[in-house]
């Protein structure tokens, strides 16, 4: 036994450099970020809505009413606790009397009853007043990670990948630990906004190192598309195990699971990036500014935050409008998600490969076309059988684009700036932020407002309006200070260089390989 531990250690240490064992490193790390993303989706709702139930219920009056029976005039007094009021039958002689009683009754009863709660509460204004409870809750995840993105960025160029990813393991930690033991709203708002701190370091820095480690631009699409593999296994496994385990075990149970699986994926880290030691980039990276300035990341930006904008807000309120049009169990909840999931587990790892063939500008243009109609579809469904097909259109599309969009920032840093990678992946994920901050939070609003079904319209409009966008990406320029770099046969990245003509492609060895653009 402790010779296998030692051989296991031994081979930890000689496959620090290995690509792929960091690939698994980033892989896990998004996978648990992800896992704990989602598993909250079918929890919070509903135990929202029973945490005021219960609260109100301990309010009532723990003393019975008196049940008042008098001789006088053969009275009798009858406690309804339909409407809070005593009903007097018997002799009608004496009419002052029973005014008199029945209004001395009905003063002892000051609290309202609130009914117990239901998996059918159907026109229940709490419900209502809950989507903007949750929206709130969910935003604040991305909307913390949205302001500290632009610091990790420049901070991952400075002192390198490794220890970013190591504090993102530990403040995911503490939070998924509060989430297990958090009983009320406050508390839970602070675990998910803490989450969204550890979430920034996380992707940025593994995205970042995903990109310096595989310089070749179609082993970065693939390595990114597997990447985005753990993202969308996150996001697949999280809401039904979620549910189900809510249901079955108990609220803390699902944040317990995956506080050991954190704990497991921090001593992997530990012992292969070794996030003590500071390793900084050789060479500057370009502004956070001059990268924002430039109008093909903004477009390749712009299709991951609307792409995942239309999912942020269906989170929050498709479980709310199954409760109230379904009448749907908590288990259906999260269970509502799984075709989304799946068809994005399949997106990322199909296009991941083909994107890079087909071109990827035209995957993330059919991909937001296919997220509008997917969207506009959701509010026809009359049971969970009928979000089956919308849903699993929705998580495919947005495979699609993130699988094409994640490499091409990391291209347009290759043919345009410097090929320092921390900051374009702080402004990919503050597009990813910025739908998952937007989203919940006016999605929330808005369904409050005009209802669930014209949220759908919206976001599905606003989806199929900004794909032609996307058309941009086919060829984009390189800088004439990049292009006389690129073109030396010397150098080390493999990037593809848009001439009049066609298009050269520069690969490590000494072979030349010519592509043309289709």
């Amino acid at each position: 036994m402790a010779w296998g531990e030692f051989s296991l250690l031994r081979w930890l240490r000689e496959s620090r450099q290995s690509r792929r064992l960091i690939l698994l490193i980033v892989f896990i790390a998004l996978l648990l970020d992800n896992m704990l993303l989602t598993v909250v989706v079918p929890i919070i709702p509903s135990y929202l809505y029973s945490i005021k139930h219960e609260k109100n219920a301990t309010e009532i009056q723990t003393t019975k009413p008196n049940v008042v029976s008098t001789t006088m005039d053969n009275f009798q007094s009858i406690f309804s606790y339909y409407d809070n009021s005593t009903m007097l039958t018997g002799n009608e002689s004496d009419k002052t009397r029973p005014r008199e009683l029945h209004h001395t009754q009905t003063e002892q009863m000051i609290v309202n009853v609130t009914p117990s709660p239901s998996d059918c509460p159907k026109e229940d204004k709490d419900l209502l007043n809950e989507n903007v409870q949750v929206g709130l809750l969910f935003a604040s995840k991305a909307t913390v990670q949205l302001i500290t993105n632009p610091f990790i960025g420049p901070l991952t160029n400075r002192i390198g990948y490794q220890i970013p990813l190591f504090a993102g393991f530990c403040i995911m930690f503490v939070s998924t630990i509060m989430f297990a033991f958090s009983g009320s709203y406050t508390l839970l708002f602070i675990a998910r906004s803490l989450q969204g701190v550890g979430s920034s370091c996380s992707s940025v820095a593994g995205m970042g190192m995903l990109a310096s480690v595989y310089t070749d631009d179609e082993e970065r699409g693939n390595a990114m598309g597997i990447a985005l593999g753990g993202l969308a296994m996150g996001v697949l496994v999280g809401p039904p195990f979620g549910s189900i385990m809510y249901e079955f075990v108990g609220k803390s149970s699902p944040f317990l699971v995956l506080a050991a699986l954190a704990l497991l994926d921090g001593a992997v880290q530990l012992f292969v990036l070794q996030p003590s030691r500071a390793q900084a980039e050789s060479q500057k990276g370009t502004p956070l500014l001059t990268l924002l300035k430039d109008p093909y990341i903004i477009i390749a930006a712009g299709s991951i935050c609307f792409a995942n904008m239309a999912i942020a807000m269906l989170e929050p309120a498709l479980p709310i409008w199954m409760m109230e049009t379904m009448c749907s169990k908590k288990w259906q909840l999260g269970v509502a998600f799984i075709p989304a999931s799946i068809s994005y587990l399949i997106g990322t790892n199909l296009f991941g490969i083909l994107a890079h063939k087909m071109g990827r500008w035209l995957c993330a243009l059919l991909g937001m076309l296919i997220v509008g109609i997917s969207i506009l579809c959701v509010p026809f469904a009359k049971n969970i059988y009928g979000l089956i097909a919308p849903n699993f259109g929705v998580g495919f599309a947005i495979g699609m684009v993130d699988s094409s969009m994640m490499p091409i920032m990391g291209y347009l840093v290759d043919l345009r700036h410097v090929s320092v990678y921390g900051s374009v992946y702080a402004i990919a994920d503050v597009a990813f932020c910025m739908g998952f901050a937007i989203g919940p939070s006016a999605g929330g609003a808005i369904a409050k407002a005009i209802g669930f079904p014209w949220l759908m319209t919206i976001i599905g409009i606003v989806d199929i309006l900004f794909a032609p966008l996307c058309f941009f990406l086919r060829s984009p320029p390189a800088k004439e200070e990049k292009m006389a770099i690129l073109m030396d046969h010397n150098c080390p990245v493999k990037t593809k260089m848009y001439t009049q003509n066609n298009i050269q492609s520069y690969p490590i060895g000494d072979e030349e390989e010519y592509e043309s653009d289709e």
